[in-house]
């Protein structure tokens, strides 16, 4: 296999674009959704991700997904390609390189990028309220737990791939992470927001986003950058990358009218949070879908998640947990939707093209399993951050006074002095009190 430096130069352009994701994509729209007192810690949580991930990533990270010999279809060795060792140069000196021609190593570079990506998403579930070291603390350990080996399962020919526990039915299709970025951070999210316990105020007094121009933003860089994820996973510069591209914009543009419709109908206005969030429900919507779609299909896909996200968003208020930044309404919802929906709308072997039901089968279990691990992996993260550290949560003083402060020792806006805070931001001294399994400073 010879080098192709088209397919190289697609590769190195889309790990570049799915890294902007997070920053400052994430970062922007998450901060934007925050309170004006938490909007750097907020934005510190897509940075600290991104340098603890980019550290084990090399480490062990790529090993344990896809380097080394498989364990029980669970995740591959961590040793045996440690520190990226055979990832670069064969005996004869020249890069290693993949089935599409692209050194070897690039292809690390995409991966590590939607490692971080997937760990940063978790945490607007549990904004104003978290300890920066806590989360620091979970970062590698549920990455390590949940991420790398969800990534060998489904991608690195484990235990949900084609060669897997279901492979016999139909193989499990998701292109560009429906389930091992998604579902996987979406399950998460759902239960740090449970465990962590309700901001104070939460379901009685206003908690809306603070500066949605920045939100705005962040949604549109997540867009381009989306390209990266969805069209870079075809791993080269070919019709299937313009397809998932074509797919990919014309779910997103589906999706945030199906969410605006929702809004207008249920509402009486559209808006531009409404906006902003049915692009990203569409966007993680047709993730696993881009490649086996149809842009008809694509669109038909959007509109139905872009609408489901939109109803989803408000099940905290009526179940009581408190996913501050809507992770579990978009992520999880449009993740398993997205998924789902292959099995329905997969050209070549959808339920809807008369193809059977053993694609939708396979998926609804894959979709499943993805649940069950990420729960459990969560819920081990959680107790070992919970017993080896001050907590989680930030005290009743600190919340108040807003996580940058108390975390950072820092504003976002400096002009807003101490006393002009305190008649802009309602006192909380009576506000419920956190969850029992809540750690207080």
């Amino acid at each position: 296999m010879a080098l192709d430096t088209g397919a190289t130069a697609w590769m190195l352009m889309s790990a570049s674009l799915v890294l902007l994701m997070t920053i400052p994509a994430l970062a922007l729209f998450y901060g934007g959704m925050s309170r004006s007192t938490s909007v750097l810690n907020m934005m510190m949580m897509s940075f600290g991700a991104t340098g603890v991930i980019g550290v084990l990533y090399v480490l062990y990270g790529w090993s344990m997904s896809y380097g080394g010999t498989d364990i029980g279809g669970i995740v591959a060795d961590p040793v045996s390609q440690a520190g990226l060792h055979g990832t670069m140069l064969d005996g004869s000196g020249r890069f290693v390189l993949d089935d599409y021609g692209v050194p070897v190593i690039v292809g690390v570079a995409f991966q590590m990028t939607f490692a971080v990506i997937t760990v940063a998403l978790i945490s607007g579930a549990v904004a104003d309220r978290t300890r920066f070291g806590a989360w620091m603390t979970f970062v590698p350990l549920w990455v390590t737990l949940a991420y790398f080996p969800m990534a060998h399962m489904v991608w690195g020919g484990g235990a949900l791939s084609a060669h897997g526990w279901f492979g016999s039915i139909a193989a499990p299709i998701d292109f560009a992470g429906g389930t091992v970025v998604h579902v996987n951070a979406g399950v998460a999210g759902f239960f740090l927001a449970v465990a962590v316990g309700r901001r104070r105020g939460f379901g009685t007094r206003p908690m809306r986003p603070h500066n949605l121009p920045m939100t705005m933003t962040g949604a549109g860089l997540l867009w381009i950058g989306w390209f990266g994820f969805n069209a870079g996973s075809a791993f080269t510069a070919d019709g299937n990358a313009g397809l998932a591209w074509v797919n990919t914009t014309a779910a997103t543009c589906a999706a945030m009218l199906g969410w605006l419709l929702v809004e207008r109908l249920r509402d009486g206005r559209a808006t531009s949070l409404g906006a902003a969030s049915g692009v990203v429900a569409g966007l993680v919507g047709i993730t696993p879908a881009a490649g086996s779609v149809t842009p008809v299909g694509a669109l038909v896909l959007g509109a139905l998640v872009g609408a489901l996200c939109a109803c989803a968003v408000g099940l905290k208020y009526r179940l009581g947990y408190d996913d501050s930044l809507d992770v579990v309404g978009v992520h999880l919802v449009g993740g398993l939707a997205g998924t789902v929906l292959v099995g329905l709308l997969a050209k070549d072997t959808g339920l809807l093209y008369g193809h059977g039901p053993a694609q939708l089968v396979v998926q609804v279990l894959v979709a499943a399993v993805a649940v069950v691990v990420s729960l459990v992996m969560t819920a081990l993260c959680w107790v070992v951050v919970d017993r080896i550290g001050p907590g989680w949560r930030l005290s009743a003083d600190a919340e108040h006074m807003g996580a940058d402060k108390a975390e950072h020792s820092e504003s976002a806006y400096e002009s807003l002095t101490a006393g002009r805070l305190a008649t802009v931001l309602p006192r909380r001294d009576h506000a419920p009190a956190p969850s029992p399994t809540t750690k207080e400073a």
